[in-house]
């Protein structure tokens, strides 16, 4: 059985790192008798917690982000040629923007 991956450790203890003082801020918010606030604080950690694990994702892991360079670029972005039309130009924003999205 493999344990869990190097990457995984790193998103857990970004997310722990970046949770652990919301998480006390809460508790002690409920610890004082602020019960809503300290729902909210203890509901940010929460979010803050995962969001490592969503980023990453989002943008893919290690094996996304090599493919991705050893894909070849068919299309040059900022090139010396001024493109002809509107069109190509909404195109290329549409391929930058479609990268990013991946």
């Amino acid at each position: 059985m493999r344990g869990p991956g190097l990457l995984w450790l790193l998103q857990t203890a970004a997310g722990i790192s970046m949770s652990g003082p919301i998480f006390v801020v809460g508790v002690e918010y409920l610890r004082t008798g602020r019960i809503i606030g300290g729902v909210g604080f203890l509901a940010l950690a929460a979010a803050t917690l995962y969001f490592p694990t969503y980023l990453v994702g989002r943008i893919g892991g290690p094996r996304a982000w090599l493919r991705r360079l050893a894909r070849p670029v068919t299309d040059t972005i900022g090139g010396d040629s001024e493109p002809d039309s509107d069109s190509d130009t909404e195109t290329q924003r549409s391929s930058v923007r479609d990268r990013f999205r991946r």
